[in-house]
């Protein structure tokens, strides 16, 4: 059999390239360095007092649950002791390996037993005998920030306060996220207190989808008078060319609030978007966010994405850090048919409507005792006595022979006082014949 020359200088050629690879590599094996190193790493455990972490092992896994990824779960508090019997419920319950999750919550202008019942609460959680259910490292930071602005749901979502209220709650949120985050930190978990339901696998659920920013949808249930359910967080949005306008029409530190007819955007708002039968694994792009319950990957904060407290594109807080963050390149995505349910808050008018509610039931219920009254004097009033007006009237006519109507009646009177002597009756007719007047007591029946 022949072979061509260049084929047989080819098969040469690969052989001596095959040949040389393995010796290098088996040299440098030997050695104890690996062919595929790209930078030195440093041993610093005998040098105390320092750490040393490379920055390129803490980015985030899809499955960090099962890569051993931490999360720091930040949570900030203003007059939340109400809440946190249900917050520390739904934390026990997650199902997240708890030692991988570090807890940061910031006090700050509460004037209500927050901070006490938060320490009994985390004791709580911290002595459990089952050290798995135990959470890893907790901070607690107080800081007041001088909110001026109520607690109340309509004080909150006012549209007078949105641009102050958003500017200081950045600012609160910043101040948590730079204290809090350390560099061992792969992912970053923001939830508000006060969320009724929200599923026990809710960071799994989140992280697999493997996105810079992630949120859920948010709605609230309300009372039967108010149709049961509602969207709650509408700051979870795509822009819209209406917004766009907008923002170009207001001044510089002006900041557009979603749900108020003052600032008409016309945006797609993730939470109209909600189909109970959706598949939650649907993803929706966005441009602004919801603070509600927030997951983001540590490295976005490194890098510098933030929550502006002030005016960004005529955005602050969580709505501004979507849009910074899309900026920045970092994907931001919603989950239009996964969801949580956030507690449901009386606003004002429902306050008022509520208590118009209990008038109206104390003045029906008055109402249906006069009912109650009136109806039994009608009942004793109107009774239909027909048939016992028939027994009755039997009863009297009895003894009335109606065949013998015309019978002469005899009646006794002697015994009788009214009834006058015989000499009466002829003094009487005496005095007639003299006088000519007819007596008083005049009997025509005796002559």
């Amino acid at each position: 059999m022949k072979y061509k020359a260049s084929t047989l200088m080819a098969v040469s050629l690969a052989g001596s390239v095959i040949t040389v690879f393995m010796l290098v590599r088996l040299f440098i094996h030997g050695r104890g360095v690996s062919l595929f190193q790209t930078h030195y790493v440093p041993n610093f455990k005998n040098v105390p007092g320092v750490d040393y972490y490379d920055l390129s092992n803490y980015q985030g896994n899809k499955d960090g649950w099962q890569r051993a990824d931490r999360v720091l779960f930040c949570v900030p508090l203003r007059d939340a002791a109400n809440h946190l019997p249900m917050f520390f419920k739904h934390l026990k319950s997650m199902t997240y390996p708890h030692n991988l999750i570090d807890l940061s919550f910031l006090v700050s202008d509460s004037t209500d037993d927050t901070m006490g019942v938060l320490l009994n609460s985390l004791h709580d959680l911290q002595s459990q005998a089952d050290g798995t259910k135990r959470f890893g490292d907790i901070e607690i930071f107080q800081k007041d920030f001088g909110q001026i602005i109520g607690q109340s749901f309509s004080d909150r979502h006012g549209f007078a306060a949105q641009g102050p209220r958003r500017k200081l709650m950045a600012r609160a949120r910043n101040w948590l996220g730079s204290a809090a985050i350390k560099p061992y930190h792969s992912w970053v978990y923001w939830r508000d207190v006060d969320v009724e339901y929200v599923p026990e696998t809710i960071l799994e659920d989140l992280m697999h989808h493997d996105k810079d920013i992630i949120v859920p949808n948010v709605w609230r249930p309300l009372p039967k008078w108010l149709n049961y359910i509602q969207p709650y967080d509408l700051n979870s949005w795509v822009e819209s060319e209406g917004g766009l306008q907008l923002a170009a029409s207001l001044k510089e530190d002006d900041v557009i609030v979603e749900g108020y007819p003052e600032y008409a955007t016309w945006r797609v708002h993730l939470a109209y978007m909600r189909d109970p039968n959706g598949d939650p694994e649907t993803e929706m792009e966005l441009d602004g966010i919801g603070g509600v319950s927030i997951l983001s990957k540590a490295k976005v904060f490194r890098t510098g994405s933030h929550f502006p407290a002030f005016s960004f594109e005529k955005h602050a807080e969580t709505e501004a850090f979507g849009k910074l963050s899309r900026r920045m390149k970092y994907s931001v995505v919603g989950l239009p048919h996964y969801v949580i349910w956030h507690v449901y808050e009386p606003s004002s008018d429902d306050l008022k409507h509520m208590a118009w509610m209990a008038e109206e039931e104390q003045r029906k219920m008055e109402e249906a005792k006069i009912r109650e009254f009136y109806a039994k004097i009608w009942d004793i009033g109107f009774d239909d006595v027909r048939d016992d007006w028939e027994i009755e009237r039997a009863r009297i006519l009895k003894n009335v022979d109606p065949n013998v109507l015309d019978r002469k009646i005899q009646v006794d009177w002697s015994d009788d006082d009214s009834v006058p002597y015989t000499e009466d009756l002829d003094t009487r007719k005496d005095n007639r014949n003299r006088d000519g007047k007819v007596p008083v007591d005049f009997d025509p029946d005796h002559n």
